[in-house]
């Protein structure tokens, strides 16, 4: 099949690449063009703007969007639907808002344009294990993709769905990040925990490959941690700064709408937020109030 990718950051680059490994033939455009030259070197046939790229592509046109979520996706796919025809596939594959997925394909649709939402995961290793691919949209559109659904995802029939109409793809992402925010901060803890026990003189990375086998924690997540962990058990190059994208606050706000209690998400994407204060007003105001009404003592600076 011959799909048109807007976006060739890491993972666009990398999807681009398995697509051309699996016989598709790719049409990439990037608002830098060295990023498009780069990508020129893997296969990738280089665009120099979306309606080059769209008059490089056959009928009905496939359209694979992968750039950061917000207003540059809103910018970028209704610039890709005004130049596309009736009938046209258009795939957001970035991590989107659910509720942006769903006023999207309603509006698409009202132009005759065929939209999907694709939650994709997998990362900078998806060009050799393969991506997760979490998929919403009208089954006729789903049915067209499946070469490429099978050519990304880890296996033809394993790691890919159809799991629902637009929006669902978005949503099914944003929880499965939500979960990841909690396991993360679960492993942290626990390592840190093991790590605090200095009588012990515990070897962090020689746990995590024990762990590895056998043990109920086994995962992909705990496969990467003994990856840091032999490279630099003490993280002493590595600032305590946790991002978050945005699925696990959407996590939250989707638990609260929806009266479901979820301590453990919740809690992680907390422990993000605080990972970024060098020093917490409220932990300051605490010790504080601690010598008010105690009399205890407050360390100064």
């Amino acid at each position: 099949m011959e799909i048109g990718l807007i976006g060739l950051g890491k993972m666009g680059a990398n999807m681009a690449q398995r697509l051309i490994k699996g016989g598709h033939k790719v049409v990439g455009y990037a608002r830098n063009a060295a990023t498009v030259a780069e990508a020129e070197k893997t296969g990738v046939v280089g665009a120099n703007s979306i309606a080059d790229l769209i008059t490089r592509l056959p009928s009905p046109k496939i359209v694979w969007v992968m750039v950061p979520s917000g207003a540059i996706t809103e910018e970028v796919l209704l610039s890709v639907a005004a130049l596309l025809s009736k009938g046209d596939i258009l795939v957001d594959g970035g991590n989107s808002n659910y509720k942006d997925s769903v006023r999207r394909a309603s509006m698409l649709a009202e132009r005759g344009l065929r939209f999907m939402d694709v939650g994709t995961s997998g990362g900078i290793w998806g060009l050799t294990e393969g991506y997760s691919l979490m998929i919403g949209g009208e089954k006729d559109a789903v049915q067209a993709l499946h070469p490429v659904f099978e050519t990304l995802a880890p296996a033809a029939n394993e790691g890919w769905g159809h799991v629902g109409p637009a929006g669902a793809g978005h949503f099914t992402k944003m929880i499965h990040n939500g979960i990841e925010y909690g396991m993360m901060q679960a492993f942290a803890e626990g390592f840190e925990i093991l790590n605090e026990k200095k009588e012990f003189n515990l070897d962090l990375y020689q746990i995590s490959k024990i762990w590895q086998k056998g043990s109920v924690v086994r995962s992909w997540l705990l496969d990467l941690t003994a990856r840091v962990l032999e490279k630099d058990v003490t993280l002493e190059n590595i600032e305590a700064y946790v991002a978050d994208s945005g699925e696990g606050r959407w996590t939250v706000f989707e638990a609260i709408d929806l009266n479901v209690d979820a301590p453990v998400i919740t809690a992680s994407l907390q422990r993000r937020i605080r990972s970024r204060q060098a020093a917490p007003y409220s932990d300051k105001l605490v010790a504080a109030m601690r010598g008010q009404f105690g009399g205890h003592e407050i360390k100064k600076k």
